[in-house]
């Protein structure tokens, strides 16, 4: 069925939004700035970050004009690859993601922590007893069949930016960060310093990518679909800028380093210890509905490989009371929790997610010089296409490229962990395709 456009300029520009600002904005900055060590290398990073953030954001909207497929990355990648390449790389997506659910759940730890646990316990081993239950207690509550609606998902992202732009009214309540005392930590090499910065600042920025899937949705998507990614991408540069620099002006980039709870420190400078109880649950309320979002969304995936016969059909099983995937979802927790058990912070658990993310991302986008070629009968169509084209896509893989291989050089270990994973998708796709195609013989 050919896709009517209906999504106007606006409605793309707050989905860019959308997609993009999440939990991350409220933690990341921390780690930037332990792995930068230095206020110039710190917002250089998210300078650059942005930049590249818009260059990926405007790739992938040619690619999703020239290829507006329901399917998103697997299809994009069966198209101009191969269908294994295709299973690999969105596999490693689902571990991705699987891996953001546990950083964002740490994240949710580290702020309720202080108000549930005693001292004695406000530790790595508390943080982990406290994100464990988080994510069993949502597991739970899907598991009865309860579920929050898309509503209350755009109301909670309505809610991080007001909450930002809350925060960000402590340096008017603030006289600098000259009471911090806290140790500098300070890279030995500014190079690969700037490249593990990188790893955190896009892991906040990513996102966008999903806009892939709304390339043949909007309303004179040659005009309009520029405009709102430009539009969104500076509204979400301005934003973190703006709390970038909040954070920086109220507790110094030692007081960054620290990083624990950023959020609940800026509501303490602004409405004193109650502010910063109150934004604490809230924060760990915004931390639930990611969890829960993705316990829910994920096994739909499962779902759909289980469909076309990659994945065992056990995927597909549904509860009929429920409609809950019984055992997709438990599958799902349970590599979610392995990862809480194995990794040790939130630092690591990025440089995981991000070698998957960037890999994914990086090869995506180099899928727009196959299809210039493929679809060239559409370059008079008035879709949209890159304005400084290749030099736009060509420094988003670049930069993308950079960063895998700063993940390859400070941490080997979480390299050959992703690297066997992908080598484990391949694996399950020429034996799940294989087995189909015996079937088929065996029919015939």
């Amino acid at each position: 069925m050919h896709i009517k456009p209906k999504l106007t300029r606006l409605d793309l520009t707050m989905i860019v939004i959308s997609l993009i600002i999440g939990t991350g904005i409220f933690k990341s900055p921390g780690e930037v700035a332990l792995r930068s060590g230095n206020p110039t290398l710190f917002f250089t990073a998210w300078i650059v970050g942005g930049v590249v953030t818009l260059c990926g954001a405007l790739t992938f909207a040619e690619i999703g004009a020239r290829y507006p497929a329901t399917g998103g990355f697997y299809k994009l990648f069966s198209y101009c690859y191969h269908p294994a390449f295709a299973f690999m790389i969105n596999w490693a997506a689902i571990l991705a993601t699987t891996a953001s659910v546990a950083a964002v759940a740490l994240i949710g730890a580290e702020y309720l922590n202080p108000i549930v646990l005693p001292s004695s316990l406000q530790n790595d081993t508390g943080t982990k007893i406290t994100t464990i239950g988080l994510v069993l207690l949502v597991y739970l509550i899907n598991f009865l069949g309860i579920k929050l609606s898309a509503r209350v998902q755009n109301l909670l992202t309505a809610f991080k930016v007001g909450m930002i732009v809350v925060l960000c009214l402590a340096i008017f309540k603030s006289d600098g960060a000259t009471a911090i005392t806290h140790t500098i930590t300070h890279p030995d090499n500014p190079i690969s310093a700037f490249g593990l910065s990188l790893v955190a600042v896009f892991f906040t920025y990513t996102g966008y990518q999903q806009t892939i899937n709304f390339g043949g949705d909007i309303v004179e998507a040659k005009k309009n679909t520029p405009k709102a990614i430009f539009i969104g991408i500076a509204v979400v540069i301005t934003v973190y800028l703006a709390i970038n620099y909040a954070y920086y002006y109220v507790l110094g980039i030692s007081g960054l380093q620290q990083n624990q709870a950023l959020a609940a420190k800026m509501a303490s400078v602004v409405f004193g210890a109650v502010g910063e109880k109150v934004t604490s649950v809230l924060m760990f309320v915004s931390v639930l509905a990611y969890v829960n979002v993705n316990i829910m969304s994920v096994p739909r995936v499962y779902y759909a490989m289980a469909e076309d016969g990659i994945l065992p059909a056990i995927f597909k099983r549904i509860n009929p009371r429920t409609q809950t995937q019984e055992f997709g979802m438990s599958f799902f927790v349970g590599m979610v929790l392995l990862i809480l058990l194995v990794v040790k912070s939130f630092g690591d658990i990025l440089n995981y997610a991000m070698f998957f993310e960037t890999i994914g991302l990086s090869t995506a986008a180099m899928a727009i010089f196959i299809l210039r070629k493929r679809t060239q009968h559409l370059n008079e169509s008035g879709i949209y296409t890159i304005k400084w084209y290749p030099l736009v896509p060509l420094l988003f893989i670049a930069v993308y490229w950079f960063v895998t291989f700063s993940i390859f050089v400070s941490n080997p270990k979480a390299t050959s962990v992703c690297l066997i994973a992908f080598a484990l998708g391949l694996f399950i796709y020429y034996a799940t395709h294989g087995r189909k195609s015996v079937t088929k013989i065996n029919k015939l």
